[in-house]
């Protein structure tokens, strides 16, 4: 049913809570996991401290996250391919699904509500909208809440 997972990771937010749903359905069904994280390639031009550009450490971050989770799917028999992309989070997420034809996509999603919701707008709530393929969602604690 399902042979192409799609996890996209936040560089620097917390989406541990879907790992564990992601490898399950891959277990179950046999599927491959594909990992992607976005750097928005507006920071590009942004400066940072003497470590480097804005950029360069946010891409750092993602592709750290990225390796981790692949090893730790890895780790539990889980085929695992991980990517960082140079793009906005939910155009990667679109160009990912149709480049691994992924199957499903497995997300978190913050319980943001009100204002904050209307001026951040969710990913995952744009990314249900518009998916050609079903999308798993795992409620993620709001840490701002």
């Amino acid at each position: 049913m399902y042979d192409s997972i799609l996890l996209p990771v936040a560089p620097d937010g917390d989406s541990r809570a879907a790992f564990p749903h992601a490898r399950s359905l891959a277990e179950r069904y046999g599927a491959t996991v594909y990992v992607v994280s976005a750097v928005d390639t507006l920071e590009r031009t942004e400066k940072g401290t003497r470590s480097g550009s804005f950029a360069e450490r946010v891409e750092k971050r993602a592709r750290e996250r990225v390796e981790a989770v692949v090893e730790e799917l890895e780790a539990a028999g889980i085929d695992a391919v991980g990517t960082v992309v140079h793009d906005e989070a939910l155009d990667a997420i679109e160009n990912a699904i149709d480049a691994v034809e992924a199957d499903l996509v497995v997300m978190p999603t913050n319980a943001r509500t009100g204002l904050k919701r209307v001026l951040l707008g969710s990913i995952t709530e744009k990314v249900i909208r518009t998916a050609p393929v079903p999308v798993v969602t795992v409620p993620m604690d709001d840490p701002d809440a």
